[in-house]
């Protein structure tokens, strides 16, 4: 009996209706496979997936698959995105298992008591092609070498126990441990990686496919800051400004797609992920600032404007992710002809708009349609039409308008409606740190509501849950949940000083130093301590697509313990950070956001807290500050008794009053921008 039909998460519904008897991974489910003796077959994947739709219309939906599934195994369904422990573990058994790395479908066989998988594999093809088997071979070859070779299996799951558990809970390195001297020669390693990895052409970093590898993006910016000479930042801003214009973008709504199948940014997977664009927008933000830049301007409003229009939700929450897949094609939706073009644009915006978007070359999609990427600047445009540059632009924004339009009859790809705290705090610090570089109080507003929808429906008062979906809070949240969130809030303080928003930041630091931290050896695992999990707790430290929850701790941590002087948070990121340095030294470019952690604990930045009793004079001195000065500063405004930790003794009956800290040290309080100027030189 397929038992998916009352999930709340989309993924597992569109599998409702397969003659596969699915079950969500619980209880009922591990229990039948242990009472049964029958192996699992776990299926992995996600809404927006296309492989994973492929080898659901192939397999899942096929009756002769289903047969062999339901009677040699008990089936299971996870959400990658509603359990990523349960996507963690098994993504790295199957890269243990077959020296390859994984993906989604993720197909793994496991043993029905301890569940520790024999057999693991990605996308299976119905009929042999690509060079594998047909999925129904598999099925029953797997059965029958089970079946004859169950001591072996017993012992190949004790290795791989046994590697799992050493490749998740990395040891110290005594011999590195994080000072100064390390973290140069770290970030120089990391520096000259990133440069042998970097394409001078096309931007990014590596070969096809080719990923935005925002995390790695964003520690470029941050270490590129005190590079002399300015290298990484040249390559950070040739690799932004490439894919600002590439098809990596949708020139149409402003959302970036996942990812290029090419080395040169030209056609995209089609799929949207919240947490690609959440971490994009304040890169794109700061870059335009940075580099007074135009293109990097409009695509963070183009990412803004996007997630407003398509992502947002009634909760104040944001949506995961938009589909690949339309009406079972990938790409149709976002793909043109050029009679398609020519049937709402003519005369010279049409021209104006086939050179801009390269309709005038050939086809770049499957040699019959123009997936659109810019081509054409609109400055060469305005010489080439011989028209204002203003005008060109004009036109320009009318076309996309007009194409906009016609494409909102197509068959839309679905939206996945789940709104995940962690990807929705990693969207919050985005809009924070981009609202701050472009001076837009909308986006911090946009901010407040996704900590508003966060702490009313995701907080139970001591923690926080990880899904919200079709009006239920749902499964202990993870670290990335916690991480990601603090680390938002403290950036908000900066930007607006909340008492309540300070208050909810010291709670979820509690509940994750209670939750995850390894106490005895330092660092923080990735799920809940009161979560039953297969095989062992992971502790992550390497990026992917997202950053590391343990290097966002760190930070995160650092800046609330500095804030309030609180040693407990300070020492936990002190002893997060000692653990992390092996797989550190190990591949630093692996680990971009740990390398910004590094920086951050051995050379703490300098931080500035303003109070007083005139709130105008306060903001007044923090804008000449922080518009002059790399320092973070936080206005608390009249300082009083009620504020936690050493903010109660900023007290002051001046009309302004500012500390300047490093660390947990402060300088004599300044009462006078020209005293807070000597002491910030």
């Amino acid at each position: 009996m397929n038992r998916l039909g009352n999930e709340s998460s989309l993924y597992l519904r569109q599998h409702a209706e397969n003659p596969v008897a699915w079950q969500p991974w619980d209880e009922q489910a591990l229990n039948e496979a242990r009472e049964r003796d029958l192996p699992i077959l776990l299926s992995i994947g996600y809404s927006a997936c296309h492989w994973c739709h492929v080898m659901a219309h192939e397999s899942f939906e096929d009756d002769d698959s289903a047969e062999l599934m339901n009677r040699y195994y008990v089936n299971i369904k996870v959400d990658r995105e509603e359990r990523p422990d349960l996507d963690r573990i098994y993504q790295l058994a199957h890269q243990l298992l077959t020296g390859r790395g994984g993906g989604w479908p993720l197909t793994v066989f496991l043993d029905p008591v301890d569940h520790i998988p024999f057999f693991a594999g990605t996308y299976f093809p119905r009929e042999r092609r690509y060079g594998m088997p047909a999925f129904r071979e598999v099925l029953q070859a797997l059965q029958q070498w089970y079946r004859q070779n169950r001591d072996e299996v017993h012992s190949q799951n004790e290795k791989l126990r046994a590697a799992l558990t050493s490749i998740q809970s990395p040891t110290s390195d005594n011999s590195r441990e994080p000072d100064l001297d390390s973290a140069q020669q770290l970030l120089q390693q990391a520096a000259q990686q990133i440069y042998t990895r970097h394409d001078v052409v096309n931007g990014g970093f590596g070969g096809a496919p080719k990923f935005p590898q925002a995390p790695l993006l964003d520690a470029i910016a941050r270490i590129g800051e005190a590079e002399e000479g300015k290298s990484l930042h040249e390559s950070l801003e040739l690799t932004l400004e490439r894919m600002a214009l590439s098809g990596l973008r949708d020139h149409l709504d402003g959302g970036f797609f996942r990812y290029c199948v090419d080395d040169s940014w030209t056609i995209p997977h089609f799929e949207k992920m919240l947490y690609d664009n959440a971490q994009l927008l304040p890169l794109y933000a700061e870059g335009a600032r940075r580099w007074n830049n135009k293109v990097m301007k409009t695509a963070a409003e183009g990412i803004a404007v996007w997630l407003e229009s398509d992502m947002q939700q009634p909760s104040g929450g944001y949506a995961a992710s938009i589909d690949a897949d339309a009406g079972g094609e990938e790409g149709g939706f976002h793909v043109w002809t050029r009679e398609q073009v020519d049937s709402v644009l003519a005369g010279k915006s049409l021209q104006l708009f086939k050179r801009a978007y390269g309709m005038d070359q050939p086809s770049n999609f499957e040699g019959q349609s123009w997936h659109l990427q810019r081509r054409v600047t609109d400055d060469r445009l305005a010489e080439e039409f011989n028209e204002p540059e203003q005008t060109v632009a004009s036109m320009l924004e009318d076309a996309r308008k007009a194409l906009q339009l016609l494409r909102s009859g197509r068959v839309h790809p679905t939206l996945d409606k789940k709104q995940l705290t962690s990807w929705n705090a990693l969207l919050a610090g985005g809009l924070v740190r981009a609202g701050q570089a472009l001076q837009r109080d909308d986006w911090l507003d946009r901010a407040q509501e996704i900590f508003a929808f966060i702490q009313q429906e995701l907080w139970t008062g001591d923690g926080l849950l990880a899904v919200h979906n079709e009006g239920e809070a749902r499964l202990e949240a993870y670290l990335d949940d916690y991480a990601w969130l603090l680390d938002a809030l403290t950036c908000f303080l900066q930007a607006r000083w909340n008492r309540e928003r300070l208050h909810f930041a010291i709670r979820v630091a509690d509940a994750l130093l209670k939750r995850f931290e390894d106490k005895d050896r330092g660092g923080f695992f990735f799920s809940d301590a009161i979560v039953d999990v297969p095989i062992t707790r992971s502790m992550i430290f390497q990026d992917d697509a997202t950053p590391s929850g343990n290097a966002i701790a760190i930070v995160a941590l650092n800046r609330l313990g500095r804030l309030i002087g609180d040693l407990r948070y300070t020492e936990a990121a002190d002893r997060c950070m000692a653990r992390a340095m092996a797989p550190l030294g190990e591949s630093p470019m692996a680990h971009p956001s740990l390398l910004t952690a590094l920086r951050d604990s051995v050379q703490p930045p300098a931080h500035l807290v303003i109070s007083g009793t005139d709130a105008q004079k306060q903001s007044e001195l923090k804008q000449w500050a922080v518009s002059r000065y790399q320092v973070d500063c936080y206005v608390v405004g009249p300082a009083d008794g009620t504020l936690p930790g050493i903010l109660r003794e900023y007290q002051t009956d001046d009309p302004v009053t500012a500390w300047l800290c490093r660390g947990l040290h402060c300088l004599p309080p300044a009462r006078s921008r020209d005293e807070l100027e000597q002491l910030l030189e």
